[in-house]
């Protein structure tokens, strides 16, 4: 590799370890608004990651298996959804210690594994002989610039860029050693990556497949050498990854989005106005209230096709992150040939956000894997790193004096960024409110300025530079990329979410369901147009919601249901031809007995006519309804009528039978009488998320049992001890045959059964 320094190992080694320790105290310092527990990462962190963490730790801590859910959805597969944390070291492991997760808990996770990525970088700029102050740059930059601090609510994306660097570290060190070792190592950190199995994730492939690739053609050793390591790390990271990537896979083909279509995929688009905020991060009003922002992806800025949340334009890195890379931009910077490759590799990131504003997002579309994402926008993490990297080696060149920029073309040029941003203000009709973020800036623009020129002179050196490295990027990242709206709200807005919270919501939902409760009944809940972070409650809490919040559903429920991934606002909760309305045969064999929304509920269901539920009371803006016509959770049918699935979805006709004696089948019709006898009542002995045990006593002839939990291919039954087929039942549902006398059905999920038997 070229070095730009021609220390000795042991000269080397010292910087870098002041570098990591002051990155970590920076760290601590950034993060530490939420590690107090004052503010807490909100949406996406506490609607869904939250939930999905609390239900883990109490899976794992009341000694059940955590690989199905029967909390959303009418349940789902845990073990192959992504973003159930089951496959993230992290976060296994932390539920594995703490009974009761807490915000601070799950927060802390989320800036540890930043932090690892930046010691990552530090740990690889080290290796490339780059200056550990760069190195502390590219890190903080990394780790609190850019899409890392302003999306840090997407918790599977941040944990997926976190593994980034590690990675990356790890297989340039097999490749500069030519190291089975470190292969494997890189191919078990990959595997932890590639674990995110989200956007982020596979974007980090293949930046880091093409890592390899750059490597083996350009590197002087001879290029069979690096077979070795290489093939170690795709062995390890494939034994890691196999069960739980096919997992997801088969989910993904059976789920309601095995692909996004391109037209889909260009609503997330980033719009090329965004890069301005390189240079101010709240240039658009991002950070304030929601209706003051005029930014891309805004109507006031002139786009109104486009599905991004005002945070996911906001690239902002650090003053001394853009000027060390426009001082040292030139043909000494592309020199290095690792260089180039992350040059190429940002450019590359940036088309592919720009989605539809340029002709090559069409063209990446073509590559295997992109059609499985919604949000060319999510590239934005990848150019985040890549630009850190460049920044900190441009850094890097101008402390060693390997470039001199003048001090009027660098004014110049930065003051020229500058004009650009006050001519897109002023011509929006927004230059007073952009007028104070600009100054901000520019105040920051003005000392990263002085810096480099400082810099350049070397009249900073050694740890008076490292400190100042780390003060000005520190403070610049507080002011600029600090706690708002966006990344940190009041722990006390999720108290719903809390385990041991007062919420009087939940504690009279709680009431309610222990008093319905009975041997054939588990309740069922719907948590609609409340608040964002409502919809996964019951995860936390373990009572049965009906819907949820998941951009990942199974197709079969959604067909029938017309699920949506949210439940947030009244027009999310959509009804199907099936399940037409909140009075209807599906709410009824679904147990839906309580309906808790934040307005009316005929506000929500058009089809909704009065008296159809029994309000029971309101609590501040939410009212709470009861089903009273709500079905228990196992019933016992002795007839069975035959009936299209298919169709019925299309249709919504249900056949006009009691679906307390009947049951739908796809199989041949057939009824056993029963005299007028009282219906059969099923007693459920035990109800855990991957085994369910009822005992029935059936009525000369036999019947089926019917368990109104979703079906999947995945669970397995069986009648005293004797395997049985679990026959779907009235479209959704799952029943098991049952002969006369009395009985024992027991209903076992077994993914990795189940998932032989679909692949074999």
């Amino acid at each position: 590799m070229q070095q730009i320094s021609t220390d000795t190992v042991q000269d080397r080694g010292r910087p870098y370890a002041v570098a990591a320790a002051l990155f970590l105290l920076c760290a601590f310092a950034l993060a530490f608004p939420w590690l107090s527990g004052r503010v807490t990462i909100p949406w996406d962190a506490k609607a869904h990651f939250f939930p999905q963490f609390a239900f883990l730790a109490h899976a794992l801590h009341s000694g059940q298996s955590p690989f199905w859910t029967p909390n959303v959805f009418a349940g789902m597969p845990q073990i192959a959804d992504p973003q159930s944390l089951i496959f993230s070291p992290f976060f296994l492991l932390a539920a594995a210690l703490v009974p009761e997760p807490s915000f601070r808990l799950e927060d802390t996770i989320v800036f540890a594994m930043l932090a690892m990525g930046g010691l990552a970088l530090i740990c690889y700029f080290r290796d490339r002989g780059w200056s550990a102050a760069g190195g502390l740059l590219a890190a903080l930059a990394f780790a609190f610039g850019g899409s890392a601090a302003w999306r840090i609510q997407h918790t599977g994306q941040i944990m997926s860029l976190a593994w980034l660097p590690v990675t990356l570290w790890l297989l340039a060190r097999a490749l500069d050693r030519r190291s089975i070792f470190c292969g494997a190592a890189a191919g078990a950190v990959a595997a932890f990556l590639v674990l995110g199995r989200d956007q982020v994730a596979f974007l980090s492939v293949l930046m880091l497949a093409g890592y390899a690739l750059y490597r083996v053609a350009t590197d002087d050793a001879p290029k069979l050498s690096a077979l070795a390591p290489l093939a170690a790390g795709a062995l390890v990271g494939s034994a890691i990854i196999a069960v739980p990537l096919a997992f997801t896979l088969e989910l993904a083909a059976n789920s309601n989005r095995p692909e996004i279509g391109l037209d889909d995929a260009f609503k997330g688009s980033l719009p090329p106005g965004t890069f301005l905020t390189l240079l101010s991060a709240n240039l658009f009003g991002v950070d304030g209230p929601l209706k003051d922002f005029w930014g891309p992806s805004s109507q006031a800025y002139g786009e109104r096709d486009l599905f991004l949340a005002r945070n996911m334009t906001d690239v902002y890195a650090g003053a001394l992150t853009l000027v060390a890379l426009v001082a040292a931009m030139g043909g000494r910077f592309f020199a290095d040939k690792e260089i180039r490759f992350f040059a190429a590799a940002a450019l590359f990131f940036a088309l592919y956000a720009l989605g539809r504003y340029t002709p090559a997002f069409s063209f990446f579309y073509e590559l295997p894997g992109v059609d499985l994402w919604r949000r060319p926008a999510d590239a934005t993490f990848l150019f985040g790193a890549t630009l850190a990297i460049l920044a900190g080696y441009g850094f890097s060149l101008v402390e060693r004096g390997a470039v001199k920029p003048g001090a009027a073309p660098l004014i110049g040029a930065v003051a020229a960024l500058f004009a650009v941003a006050i001519f897109v203000a002023a011509s929006k009709g927004h230059l007073t409110q952009a007028t104070r973020p600009l100054a901000t800036s520019a105040l920051f623009a003005a000392l990263a300025i002085a810096f480099i020129l400082a810099a350049r002179e070397g009249m900073m050196r050694g740890l008076v530079l490292l400190g100042a490295v780390a003060a000005l990027t520190t403070v610049d990242l507080a002011t600029s990329d600090g706690p708002n709206e966006s990344t940190a709200l009041a722990p006390e807005q999720f108290e719903a979410l809390r385990p041991d919270g007062k919420d009087a919501v939940i504690a009279y939902l709680r009431q309610k369901l222990k008093e319905t409760a009975a041997p054939d009944r588990r309740d069922r809940v719907e948590l609609a147009a409340i608040d964002f972070h409502w919809p996964n409650a019951t995860l936390v809490h373990g009572f049965d919601h009906d819907l949820g919040y998941n951009p990942i559903r199974l197709r079969l429920f959604e067909n029938a249901t017309e699920a949506g991934d949210h439940l947030a606002l009244p027009e999310q909760r959509e009804f199907s031809p099936l399940y037409p309305s909140y009075r209807s045969n599906m709410s009824d064999l679904l147990g839906l007995r309580f309906v808790a929304t934040g307005v009316p509920i005929e506000e929500i269901d058009e089809n909704y006519k009065p008296g159809d539920f029994n309000e029971l009371t309101r609590i501040g803006k939410v009212r709470i309804y009861e089903n009273p016509r709500a079905l228990p959770r196992a019933l016992f049918a002795t007839c069975a009528l035959r009936v299209d699935f298919e169709d019925m979805i299309k249709t919504g006709a249900w056949p006009d039978v009691d679906y307390r004696e009947t049951v739908l089948l796809e199989g041949p019709p057939l009824c056993h009488t029963h005299n007028g006898a009282p219906p059969t009542q099923p007693r459920i002995l035990s109800y855990a998320n991957t085994e369910v045990v009822v005992e029935v006593d059936a009525p000369p002839g036999g019947g089926w049992l019917v368990l109104n939990d979703v079906w999947h291919p995945w669970w397995f039954a069986r009648v005293d001890g004797a395997q049985t087929p679990v026959l779907r039942a009235n479209v959704i549902f799952r029943a098991v045959a049952i002969p006369e006398g009395r009985h024992e059905a027991r209903f076992t999920f077994e993914p990795f059964r189940g998932l032989l038997a679909e692949l074999s």
